[in-house]
């Protein structure tokens, strides 16, 4: 060991280096854990309100000479633009113009709010707010939903029709789209007669509907109106009994007397009617034996028509059973899971919890944005075959990505990014991005899909285990080592929070490779 002369006049300036030294490392080490927190996974707004995103850094730290950014789906597209102490408004979207203020009360302890006045329809779907400075990136996503109370039903007599009274139910000014339904007294619903629903140009919703109540009812009526998203309606009765015709009226006597003119008229006009009503049948007798024989064609083309579906619906199921001879094992790994999910022992199920914990560090191919979770094992090569209970859920992406895929930070979810996956989205909408969003139609909603890998093909296929049918097929070159893609989305509120559970089958033993992680 070498002894260094210290004198008693240097002692003080060498005390105060190695402190400044050590602050200096310490607040390094603090800085490094540092992360930008959004306002959650998702914001419900009301059309015409206030919204308030809330961005603020993990840790106490001045943010007042960063640049800070509000954007949608992707960093171009500025909702709001806070830079070098200024707000800056040039690049700013045309539809927020006008409709930001931004609160920074708290900026110099990392804490900015948004806020968005007059919410419309067009302003739903994903955010973000990103913070930057020369040392320092991070940003945090979310979605905005917005939905929208229309006004009060109005209920109209449009007159007798069918030995019955026809009333008709208008509304406007909901979102998203409406459910209408008619009741009686007793709470039992009444088919509509017609029902119609317009979007104007603002997206918001306008619905009548009309029901035909047959004579001697005694009663109320009630017309309601319900936001599926909010799960509130409006409603408005009408007493039936009002608004029939009363037993006795003083025009009875009246119209009898007419109606015995209009007869002895009638019996007047009865030859001309009769002469012209022959003439007329024999043009008709030449129409009907014409519509005879397009009547013919039209069901010889139906005919082909079925035959043509129930050759493809076979032809589906058929490349659904040679798929199911391709099952292999797939189980999650609980490592690569989001913080916010749940993975069963065995590794064949994950949810959602309701309440998600801290966000920290695990494994090294954790996922800290993305609430979704990978499989154990890996495709290289071969042909591979396994299916998934969705159950009743309303928010779910399904499908395959690259082993190697990046965990942190928000991204699209296309081939171009290394995910090749379809998913479902408030229940009824169904999609894959393709790069661009596809929909899809499902003639009967899937409680389990079938996902078939062929590397060598270069083709990923979806089937509909509940129907038997084709879904959609991927078609790429993987040249990369593939893994299974699980994504439950956040905890949606509905009435069926299933778990994405691997359903078990019988594994064929194969030579086809794949990768025990």
């Amino acid at each position: 060991m070498v002894d260094f002369p210290v004198s008693q006049d240097s002692l003080p300036s060498s005390l105060f280096f190695l402190t400044h030294l050590l602050l200096l490392l310490q607040s390094g080490e603090l800085y490094s854990e540092v992360s930008v927190v959004g306002p959650g996974d998702s914001i419900l707004a009301h059309i015409g309100d206030e919204v308030e995103f809330l961005c603020h850094l993990s840790s106490y730290r001045d943010a007042e000479d960063m640049e800070i950014r509000w954007f949608r789906s992707q960093a171009s597209d500025v909702v709001h633009l806070y830079q070098e102490g200024q707000e800056l408004y040039d690049q700013q979207m045309k539809q927020f113009q006008n409709r930001t203020e931004l609160v920074k009360d708290d900026i110099t302890d990392g804490s900015v709010t948004l806020h968005l006045y007059s919410v419309i329809p067009a302003d739903e779907g994903p955010y973000g707010c990103r913070f930057l400075s020369s040392d320092f990136s991070g940003e945090a996503t979310w979605e905005l939903e917005v939905v929208g109370l229309g006004s009060d039903p109005h209920i109209s007599l449009e007159g007798f029709k069918e030995g019955g009274i026809q009333l008709r139910c208008s509304s406007s000014g909901w979102y998203p789209m409406p459910l209408a339904q008619w009741r009686d007294h007793h709470g039992r619903c009444l088919p509509p007669e017609t029902e119609d629903i317009i979007q104007d140009a603002q997206s918001l919703f306008s619905l009548e509907t009309s029901v035909v109540i047959q004579g001697g009812t005694q009663s109320n009526v009630t017309c309601s109106i319900q936001n599926p998203l909010l799960g509130q309606k409006k409603e408005f009765a009408v007493q039936i009994a009002d608004v029939f015709l009363p037993r006795t009226s003083p025009w009875k006597r009246a119209f009898l007397g007419t109606l015995v003119g209009l007869l002895l008229l009638l019996a007047l006009l009865l030859k001309l009617v009769l002469y012209i009503f022959q003439k007329q049948r024999r043009s008709q007798e030449k129409l009907k034996k014409q519509a005879e024989k397009d009547k013919g064609k039209l069901r010889a083309e139906l005919g082909k028509l079925q035959v043509e579906l129930d050759w493809r619906r076979a032809e589906g199921q058929a490349e659904w059973r040679a798929a199911q001879q391709y099952a292999v094992e797939v189980t999650l790994d609980p490592g690569s899971a989001h913080p916010s999910l749940e993975v069963s022992e065995d590794g064949k199920r994950v949810s959602s919890r309701r309440m998600a914990p801290g966000l920290a560090a695990g494994h090294h191919q954790q996922f800290l944005e993305q609430t979704c979770v990978l499989s154990q094992q890996r495709f290289s090569a071969g042909r591979h075959y396994w299916e998934v209970h969705v159950g009743h859920r309303s928010r779910w992406f399904l499908g395959v990505c690259l082993a190697k895929v990046q965990c942190s930070g928000p991204v699209l979810l296309s081939p171009a990014n290394g995910y090749w996956v379809m998913g479902l989205w408030n229940g009824c909408e169904y999609f894959v991005l393709d790069p661009h969003r596809v929909a899809l139609t499902m003639h009967v909603p899937p409680r389990c899909v079938g996902i078939f890998l062929d590397c060598d093909a270069g083709k990923l296929s979806f089937f509909n285990v509940t129907d038997g049918s084709h879904i959609f097929t991927f078609t790429d070159t993987f040249s990369e080592t593939l893994c299974a893609y699980f994504r439950p989305r956040a905890h949606d509120g509905s009435k069926h929070p299933d778990p994405l559970t691997i359903c078990p089958l019988p594994v064929r033993e194969s030579s086809d490779n794949w990768l025990q992680s």
